[in-house]
């Protein structure tokens, strides 16, 4: 079986590293936060070429504590997007917000930029785009709408590590940027963890504050902050596997250039990588028609896909309260319909891409 992540491979390729940096975590005994958390913050900072960084427990964590940095509170509204993982809408209504959507660009699967403006109320608070898949969105006509209307922008890059945008990279574009260390992320730890970047001292300086309980000083709380503190132990895993992003983000662009070469003129509509973006394929998705069948038909022949998401949010029951119906946002609805993720982790060979191609190709064509 060729599966979407290869976890166990990915550590046995580091493994005497990933060892190292343990051990050294438990001689120490700086199980939260400590050094380890700290070193991992600069080296982070600079990888996503921002002045800050701050390491927190989740992704969702991330964007919670960003919002809030922002201003972000109860009555106010977020714009972001339907077609996402639903800790985008949950860390907005953590704050006491209500989501509001804007459909996606077909192309990209992010924000589309021009649906912006309709959105916008007195309410409207911040923007809130999500760099989908590994791609940039489209953040110059988002900054300027932001920047002209006086609204805050958040930029979900949970899945976008190392991704940039005309030259610079994601995360600190905006105001924030908030990112995920989910294991199977293109830079994950061994658990759960999250950062928020950011060129701002003085948002860092409230972050850093709100994930401590709102504590500078012990048993002296300036806010009403929470427990989202990042583990030593994943800040030394995290540092380990940073010094390989940039092989591995190589890996995945490799294996999706044999993609698209194997997969050109098939049925199957081929994700885009637009002008002026560096995409990191965290998923090299796909649009078929029959979704489901391709899927059952990969898995019969020893592939494993993944579908990202198969509900958008809107038509979540859990968000029922915010009034949306189908046929609202009809591009994040047939990209639930359609999309198929298929593997391309830096663990990846050539062998096993063009084995996945082939079974793809000879399913498509059955279905013709």
């Amino acid at each position: 079986m060729i599966p979407m992540a290869d976890l166990q491979a990915q550590y046995r390729a580091i493994r005497d590293e990933l060892d190292e940096a343990v051990g050294r975590v438990l001689a120490n005994a700086q199980y939260i936060l400590g050094p380890e958390v700290a070193a991992f913050e600069d080296e982070f900072a600079r990888c996503q070429q921002a002045a800050h960084a701050i390491g927190v427990n989740s992704g969702t964590s991330a964007l919670h504590l960003a919002l809030l940095a922002a201003g972000v509170g109860a009555g106010d509204e977020v714009i972001t997007v339907p077609f996402t993982f639903i800790a985008t809408a949950a860390a907005i209504r953590y704050t006491g917000a209500r989501p509001v959507f804007v459909d996606i660009d077909r192309d990209t699967f992010n924000m589309d930029a021009a649906r912006i403006e309709a959105a916008i109320t007195p309410r409207t608070r911040a923007i809130l785009p999500v760099h989908l898949f590994g791609q940039a969105a489209d953040m110059d006509p988002i900054l300027e709408i932001a920047r002209r209307r006086g609204l805050a922008v958040i930029e979900d890059a949970a899945q976008a590590h190392a991704a940039e945008y005309r030259g610079r990279r994601v995360g600190a574009l905006g105001d924030a940027g908030c990112f995920s260390f989910y294991p199977a992320k293109n830079l994950g730890a061994c658990g759960e963890g999250g950062a928020v970047v950011t060129n701002n001292p003085e948002l860092a300086r409230k972050i850093r504050l709100l994930r401590d309980w709102g504590s500078e000083k012990k048993y002296v709380h300036s806010l009403p902050g929470y427990n989202y503190r990042l583990e030593g132990l994943q800040g030394a895993i995290l540092r380990v596997k940073l010094r390989h992003l940039d092989a591995w983000t190589e890996a995945r662009g490799r294996n999706a250039a044999l993609y698209a070469e194997l997969l050109a003129g098939t049925a199957a509509v081929l994700p885009r990588e637009m002008p002026g973006a560096r995409h990191v394929w965290h998923c090299y998705t796909i649009r078929v028609a029959e979704r489901d069948r391709v899927q059952g038909e990969l898995l019969r022949l020893g592939v494993q896909t993944g579908v990202h998401y198969p509900i958008p949010i809107h038509l979540q029951p859990a968000y029922a309260d915010l009034g949306y119906r189908p046929g609202d946002f009809p591009a994040a609805e047939r990209a639930a319909e359609e999309v198929l993720a298929l593997p391309i982790h830096a663990e990846l060979s050539e062998a096993q891409v063009r084995q996945v191609s082939g079974a793809l190709i000879r399913t498509l064509a059955a279905g013709a």
